[in-house]
């Protein structure tokens, strides 16, 4: 029998999306595994509302819809273009993803990081009571722990990144780097996705900072020990899969095979973002369209990629990227009755997805370098048994080091890629019921709820402040 948890649980991340009855077609992976968390693990979400307003009050919006509970605060217009827009997705999530051409390094930036930070403190904190787990999430909130150790919270804390932490060489490029990673050592339990960006933040903490290592993924500086551990985000995967079976991903799937007209159908679904590799996608499938001339006509190619943060400018110049490339593909491959590449900007449901993934033979999922990517464990979930497609993974995904079943690929390389492509397509169905049976197995084992328990459970081990 589970043993109930002792303690409510407060999620804390930069963005609440309230849940909807499909599992919402813009909600991300994140906002999916925070609501299931916490429909089994009693609490409440709280985060910015997306909304803007002239000057912040810090007046709590509280919501309870579909079993979460939510509160939520509007940010003014000038955090959301310095903490959001500014630092957060110009200067660390560039950084972060090994894109130091891109990261900008402006004072303003960081000013405002700081100050939504400590309005975030402020605002939290009558909230929290003094039994509460408080576990806070992501890139955009690394110094939450510190600001509200500073308000006097000795509750205990847990933060877990959900994308890379980088080498220690691209990390000192950062100006206060150093006191960014202080700021970790204000939680009791500092979660990464994997082993590598585990040992990326270990190595920093004890080249640069003299940190001592002990057992149990404990880290010393000074006064302060952490326990840092590698945790795998996993997908609500029994949900998934009813999802997959469900009437709309059904007629969703029995769309796609009316679509494709007896062709097999490759998919890609990722949010518009640079470090998704979906330009160096297009490449590798055009040069599987150069490489296997037979092949075309017998192939389609449906990429959905929903815009995200428009306003930054390295956003709108992927997106002409795409437009050029993909106009470029269809133009020289085209048929009358056939288009290579069928290029899509919208989002769409949980329901839908999943008929689309089930309808696929090939998901193509080559980000060049990506925190876990839960596309690839939801692909895995939504086939058929019988009859599964073939997941072609980035090995710079988290999920690569899950998912070994998987082809996995260089994204750099386009004739990789078309290799890859063609292996999929040609693969006996006893080879790929095998291959996704055993990749069914770690979806399975390793879901949204193993991840919380095991974050969880050491965030209870830890004694309270």
């Amino acid at each position: 029998m589970e043993r109930l948890p002792l303690s409510r649980l407060i999620i804390i991340s930069n963005r609440v999306q309230p849940p909807t009855g499909e599992g919402g077609g813009n909600q991300g992976g994140l906002a999916v595994a925070l609501s299931a968390a916490l429909r089994e693990y009693s609490g409440l979400w709280f985060g910015w509302s997306g909304e803007t307003v002239d000057a912040f009050t810090g007046q709590l919006n509280l919501q309870r819809a579909h079993g979460v509970t939510t509160a939520t605060v509007d940010l003014e217009e000038h955090d959301f273009d310095e903490y959001y827009n500014g630092y957060a997705n110009r200067t660390l999530w560039p950084l972060f993803h090994y894109r130091l051409d891109l990261t900008r390094f402006e004072r303003g930036f960081e000013g405002g990081y700081q100050r939504v930070n400590e309005r975030f403190a402020d605002t939290v904190v009558p909230l929290i009571e003094p039994d509460d787990l408080v576990w806070v999430h992501d890139y955009h909130l690394i110094p939450l722990g510190q600001e509200l150790r500073a308000r006097g919270l000795g509750n205990r804390l847990g933060f877990f990144l959900h994308i890379p932490w980088p080498p220690t060489q691209l990390l000192r490029s950062l100006p206060h780097h150093r006191q960014l990673v202080e700021a970790l050592f204000a939680y009791d339990v500092v979660g990464f996705h994997t082993e590598e960006w585990l040992e990326s933040f270990l190595h920093y903490a004890t080249s640069l900072m003299g940190a001592t290592l002990g057992e149990d993924g404990r880290v010393t500086v000074g006064d302060r020990t952490i326990r840092a551990i590698s945790c795998p985000i996993g997908i609500d995967t029994e949900s998934f899969v009813a999802a997959a079976t469900s009437e709309g991903a059904l007629r969703a799937a029995e769309r796609m095979r009316a679509s494709r007209a007896g062709r097999s159908l490759l998919v890609g679904v990722d949010r518009l973002d640079y470090s998704k590799g979906l330009p160096e996608r297009f490449l590798g499938y055009e040069r599987f369209l150069q490489q296997r001339p037979e092949c075309r006509a017998k192939v389609s190619f449906l990429q959905i990629a929903p815009p995200s943060r428009e306003t930054v400018d390295t956003y709108l110049e992927i997106r002409a990227q795409l437009d050029g490339l993909s106009g470029r593909v269809n133009g020289e491959f085209a048929e009358l009755d056939w288009v290579p590449i069928r290029y899509v900007n919208k989002g769409y449901g949980r329901e839908t997805l999943a008929g689309i993934y089930r309808a696929a033979r090939v998901a193509l999922v080559t980000p060049l370098r990506d925190g876990m990517n839960l596309v690839a464990k939801e692909f895995v979930a939504a086939q058929d048994p019988a009859d599964p497609g073939v997941l072609v993974l980035s090995r710079f995904a988290g999920a690569a080091h899950q998912l070994c079943d998987a082809l996995i690929v260089n994204p750099h390389s386009p004739d990789e890629l078309a290799e890859a492509i063609n292996t999929a397509l040609q693969m006996p169905r006893e080879e790929r019921i095998a291959r996704w049976r055993r990749m069914m197995d770690n979806v399975v084992e390793e879901d949204v709820l193993w991840w919380r328990r095991r974050f969880t459970d050491a965030l209870e081990a830890v004694t309270a402040a």
